[in-house]
């Protein structure tokens, strides 16, 4: 799903969650894609009946018609492959007034299981969870003792690789000269982080969209690791943090997610932090590289000058087609920027939502 369709859908999850009964008057009903749309119709009309049991005669009222509703638009929809999502409700409009709406919602990802739902509120949560970020990223916990090698994807750890080595303790045994044991101790220990950097190598460089390498472990022991180089180079550009952690098994990458907790948020804000850093730079140096406002961004893009298409999250979705269509009718970039730091919001605010960073210098300059 890319960053435009979940910014939609997230919209309409956002006025889904607005939408409230005074009772147990909303109604949700999932889908999966397998399930019969007449075995549906029958498990509604059997709680049409069920709701005549409801002691609230406007209650009762509400729910009967939004099932009505329901059951009536089902004999029209189609369900697709991953399913069909159907709210619909009695929902308070104030002064004491409600009105039935309905909500037909396809979802991102596919609907595993059927669901009927009454509540006050629409049940979004298994809607929520389909757009929740399911980002890969390499972990790597190690001492000197032993290492595991993992895989987070979304919030779901994946161990994939422990391995223990063969290095001495700090106790040598007699007849060895302390300078020969620290020799082979240390041969010992450069073989591990050799081993482990192997491994790692195999298990991670073929991971596709592997968006960043997390490293574990006791200090000196993750520094001296570090500092080895003992990782593919590609992979070492991918570190976004190390991290002391006390444990090195399975166990070990759990705590590593969770000391890394913070980067991991950070990750999506920094890169487009980095993007309206540049974009402010070339405005003040060389602002022939840039353009801002639809109209001027639009005939940029016309000319197939845009390299990056820069977008507040903040504006309406309609400007947002016209200008995401025309970019990748010539391959530009396209970048949603939201306005939680300081760059982000004088996007929306000072350049009306829209800019964009330029493939060539333009023959005018703008003024802002």
């Amino acid at each position: 799903m890319d960053q435009i369709k979940k910014y939609e859908f997230k919209k309409i999850l956002e006025e889904l969650r607005k939408k409230g009964g005074r009772g147990t008057e909303l109604i949700s009903v999932y889908i999966p894609p397998d399930k019969q749309i007449s075995d549906v119709t029958s498990h509604l009309r059997e709680e049409y009946g069920q709701a005549m049991n409801i002691k609230s005669k406007i209650t009762r009222t509400n729910v009967q018609s939004a099932l009505d509703s329901i059951i009536s638009k089902l004999k029209y929809l189609y369900v697709g492959e991953n399913g069909l999502v159907i709210f619909c409700g009695a929902v308070d409009k104030g002064g004491n007034k409600t009105d039935i709406e309905t909500y037909i919602v396809e979802p991102p990802d596919k609907v595993l299981s059927y669901i009927y739902h009454c509540d006050s509120s629409f049940y979004l949560e298994p809607l929520e969870a389909m757009i929740e970020e399911k980002d890969k990223f390499g972990l790597i916990v190690l001492d000197r003792r032993e290492a595991t090698i993992g895989i987070l994807q979304g919030k779901v750890v994946e161990p994939l690789k422990h391995l223990t080595s063969s290095v001495p303790g700090k106790i040598r045994k007699g007849g060895q000269s302390a300078p020969r044991f620290q020799r082979l101790r240390e041969i010992a220990i450069d073989d591990f982080y050799k081993r482990i950097g192997e491994h790692a190598t195999r298990i991670l460089l073929p991971v596709s969209d592997l968006k960043g390498i997390l490293i574990g472990g006791p200090s000196p022991t993750k520094d001296e690791f570090l500092k080895g180089e003992y990782l593919h180079y590609e992979l070492r550009n991918k570190i976004i943090g190390a991290f002391d952690v006390a444990y090195t098994d399975e166990s070990g990458l759990y705590e590593l997610v969770e000391k890394a907790e913070d980067a991991l948020e950070g990750q999506d804000l920094i890169r487009e932090k980095k993007l309206m850093v540049r974009f402010m730079k070339l405005l003040a140096n060389d602002d022939r590289m840039i353009t801002y406002g639809k109209d001027e961004v639009l005939k940029k893009l016309e000319l197939g000058a845009v390299d990056t298409l820069l977008l507040s999250a903040d504006i309406d979705t309609e400007p947002l087609h016209e200008l995401v269509d025309r970019a990748e009718e010539t391959g530009a970039r396209v970048e949603l920027i939201t306005s939680d730091f300081e760059e982000g919001a004088q996007l929306k605010r000072a350049f009306g939502g829209v800019a964009a960073i330029l493939r060539y210098r333009s023959r005018q300059k703008q003024d802002l």
